[in-house]
């Protein structure tokens, strides 16, 4: 799963995947948690940044928000599938955490990994998003982070990785109008690891009121 990941580039988000508007008020990241309100990209003739939660419900009584979803239950599921052709955006992230067991003279221990685009370049994870109205007529925006097999690089610590859509298939993953299951699907594959890289970090990520530059930082254990 991904549970933790970074906005760091926020000054270049609104450029890069070229909105209409600007970020909204929004803190940088170093450690993005379950249930914070994190800034995606829908589609909105042309882009436009929308603030949601992330954790996707289902219900405005709803307990629980989902942060991830895996996509082969996407593919089998058709409960989900609405989700896939009509309510799909990018989550803007520039790296992510992973879990791994790092081996100490003998002993397993967890450690967090942080995953990145060579130059620590803006994407986005593939997501899909729920609109809700509260009693009072106020829409609530949640999403969640779409999951696949993990590439050879993050293979090497953990067994699933986040969606992340190529630069060239971005405007396919978003255009409403394009409502090819098949041509969609095919997008939620592993993000090709000869364009990425990865270092141990601090475990100081296990806590998310932790959040400075130091978590992205190499260590040596």
């Amino acid at each position: 799963m991904c549970g933790r990941f970074t906005i760091v580039n926020t000054k270049n988000i609104s450029k890069r995947f070229s909105t209409i508007n600007k970020l909204p008020l929004f803190r940088q990241s170093w450690n993005i948690a379950p249930s914070q309100i994190i800034p995606t990209i829908v589609r909105n003739s042309p882009n436009k940044i929308r603030l949601m939660k992330w954790g996707f419900v289902w219900s405005q009584n709803s307990d629980y928000g989902t942060i991830n979803l895996r996509a082969e239950t996407i593919k089998e599921k058709p409960f989900f599938k609405k989700y896939l052709l009509e309510k799909r955006c990018l989550i803007v992230a520039d790296s992510f955490y992973e879990w791994g067991e790092v081996d100490l003279e003998g002993k397993k221990e967890k450690y967090p990994f942080n995953f990145y685009i060579d130059d620590r370049r803006l994407f986005g994870f593939a997501g899909v998003y729920n609109d809700l109205k509260d009693a009072e007529g106020k829409t609530l925006y949640t999403c969640t982070i779409l999951t696949c097999p993990p590439n050879k690089l993050v293979r090497k610590v953990h067994n699933r990785m986040p969606v992340i859509i190529q630069k060239e298939n971005e405007n396919e993953w978003l255009d409403p109008a394009n409502n090819d299951y098949e041509l969609l699907s095919a997008l939620l594959r592993p993000y090709p690891e000869k364009q990425m890289s990865m270092h141990i970090v601090s475990r100081r990520v296990n806590n998310p009121a932790n959040d400075d530059g130091d978590l992205v930082k190499e260590i040596k254990i």
